[in-house]
């Protein structure tokens, strides 16, 4: 895939120029902070981005206002954010929208090498991925809100790893039940929290959004 790199600590920006490099990416363009970042998108048009969320000059969101920038300008080109903390606000504003080639991971998940290629290679083909504690912490923040206080702990768990963006036979590979049996948990999620069938909606994409409105 072709790939553009925004991080402003250059040791792990080169060190991901490197790893992307060894499992064949070409990494189009590696820049330090946002200006830069949205100038490389318009000039290369890359498949995919990976940008921290906290970039130069403030180091607060310039990472992620680029990529909802992104999102806005390019929705062709995919965006995996990695942050070094749970930053709650900006992964529900990420997640706010269509997630189809959207990402939110973790720095520490970088160091896990296989999940991050994982990751990379499921936003950058259209798919979701968002980092297993950012989803604990979204979850957990809404616990005690109506409509999720009706999901059983299967059912939840089952949110959870939608929420990240896996298919249903990845949620019963990682789960070790049937793919049949986390269908039948996916609907009774889809139940209860009142999403019916709407032509041109995604009922996974509205799930996610539910709880984090609720």
């Amino acid at each position: 895939m072709r790939v553009i790199l925004a991080e402003d600590s250059t040791l792990l920006r080169e060190g991901l120029m490197r790893l992307l490099a060894e499992e064949g990416h070409e990494v189009v363009a590696a820049v330090g902070e946002a200006v830069s970042l949205l100038r490389a998108v318009a000039e290369h048009r890359p498949q995919i981005v990976v940008a921290d969320v906290r970039m130069p000059p403030t180091h607060t969101d310039e990472g992620l206002r680029a990529a909802l920038e992104i999102r806005r300008r390019w929705p062709s080109v995919a965006v995996l954010v990695l942050s070094q903390y749970v930053e709650k606000k900006y992964a529900a504003e990420l997640m706010s929208s269509d997630v189809s080639g959207v990402g939110y991971l973790l720095k520490d998940r970088v160091g896990q090498v296989a999940d991050f290629l994982d990751a990379l290679e499921r936003v950058g083909t259209g798919g979701a991925a968002f980092d297993p504690e950012v989803v604990r912490q979204l979850l957990a923040r809404t616990s005690q809100a109506d409509p999720l206080a009706r999901l059983t702990p299967r059912e939840r768990q089952v949110l959870e790893n939608m929420a990240q963006g896996l298919t249903n036979a990845s949620i019963a590979q990682r789960l070790h039940v049937s793919q049949s049996a986390v269908e039948k948990h996916v609907n009774a999620v889809f139940d209860k929290l009142g999403l019916a069938h709407a032509d041109g909606y995604s009922r996974r994409v509205l799930a996610v959004l539910r709880f984090l409105e609720s």
